[in-house]
């Protein structure tokens, strides 16, 4: 037992590292995390689809490719006039596709 929680440790950072699309290669995920926090990201969602706001990671078919994805989170700094920047529209992008999309 021991072994194969020591086999699995080593692994983690692999497996993590091999999880971010390169699209969002070099994004800051802590940063993404907490600017999703910060901004209150799931009370809006929320409000607009109901329930616990996951809902609106799986609109049918409207976000299907990372970079969609990253115009989506694009589209709400400028909706909402966060005024993110690239490099956190980025990190915010990349917590999201490793949360819920999981493109590869």
């Amino acid at each position: 037992m021991y072994k194969s929680r020591l086999l699995f440790l080593l692994l983690l950072p692999t497996w993590s590292v091999a999880q971010i699309h390169p699209l969002y290669e070099g994004a800051d995920l802590k940063q993404g995390e907490k600017m999703i926090a910060d901004n209150q990201c799931s009370a809006c969602h929320q409000r607009n689809v109901g329930g616990d706001g996951n809902a609106i990671y799986r609109p049918a078919g409207r976000i299907n490719t990372p970079g969609a994805l990253r115009g989506m989170v694009e589209y709400c700094s400028t909706q909402l006039n966060l005024g993110f920047f690239p490099e956190e529209v980025n990190s915010i992008a990349a917590v999201l596709n490793r949360d819920h999309y999981r493109f590869k």
